[in-house]
């Protein structure tokens, strides 16, 4: 379990990168919808940025916090699903899994975007990358550029590592994830309708896959491809140690 000091330091600097890649995941799913011409999401006002309404309690709160005071490896989290109606669109299939897709894609820019302003953040200011250190702590730094840059550049990290997490993590092809609904909507019809059965079960089958991970290796083996994609995004930025990923794993 990781000390109470830990925990908070790691908080002050996931938290809000957490949260706006849960709102823009959400918003993602609801604008595509909304474009497709079902506006379900913005009749129940969720096609909005304010993250109040998007807020799950377990899911984007109890969660996050879980993974963060009892390590195990996997590190989840999810907001609350934006409604969507397949009936409202002109090819119900097709669009559905673009709807499903938008959610994970909106998660990869971000993730980009992140990088971009952490690789920007030390090229004005190099000396920021050698106040980050390879487990994330910090060395103070007194003056008004350093204060401000350098918690910025963490929150950054966090940010690449955390969308890639929720994108990789939202491709795993069981509904109700969006990987599973991506998969319902270009396989056959029939086999469709097979996995549309499971998807009263599936968070009870993700719950099974994380108490079983130690076994099973289920999470660990999608964090290679989160790995791969992090080292390739932070390598513009260069001064940032490697070691930067594990104390993001929790």
């Amino acid at each position: 379990m990781m000390q109470l000091g830990s925990v908070l330091h790691t908080i002050s600097y996931m938290a809000l990168p957490l949260l706006l890649a849960m709102v823009f995941h959400e918003y993602a799913h609801g604008r595509v919808a909304d474009y497709y011409g079902d506006h379900t999401a913005r009749e129940a006002g969720r096609l909005t940025l304010n993250p109040l309404v998007h807020i799950d309690v377990f899911g984007t709160i109890v969660l996050p916090l879980l993974c963060l005071i009892f390590p195990t490896g996997v590190f989840i989290g999810y907001a609350k699903p934006v409604p969507v109606n397949a009936a409202n669109f002109r090819n119900p299939r097709r669009e559905m899994a673009i709807v499903a897709a938008a959610g994970p894609l909106m998660n990869l820019v971000l993730s980009v975007v992140s990088a971009a302003l952490l690789t920007s953040i030390l090229f004005v200011d190099p000396a920021v990358g050698d106040s980050i250190s390879a487990r994330g702590t910090l060395i103070p730094r007194s003056d008004l550029a350093g204060m401000i840059l350098v918690p910025l550049a963490l929150m950054c990290v966090y940010s690449v590592f955390i969308n890639l997490v929720l994108m990789v993590f939202n491709l795993i092809p069981i509904p109700p994830l969006d990987g599973g609904r991506i998969l319902m909507n270009i396989v056959p019809a029939r086999h469709a309708a097979t996995l549309s059965r499971l998807e009263p079960y599936g968070m009870l089958i993700i719950f099974f896959l994380v108490v079983a991970d130690p076994q099973l290796h289920v999470f660990r083996t999608i964090m290679t491809p989160v790995d791969l994609l992090f080292r390739t995004l932070i390598a513009p930025a260069g001064t940032l140690h490697t070691a930067l990923l594990s104390p993001l794993v929790c």
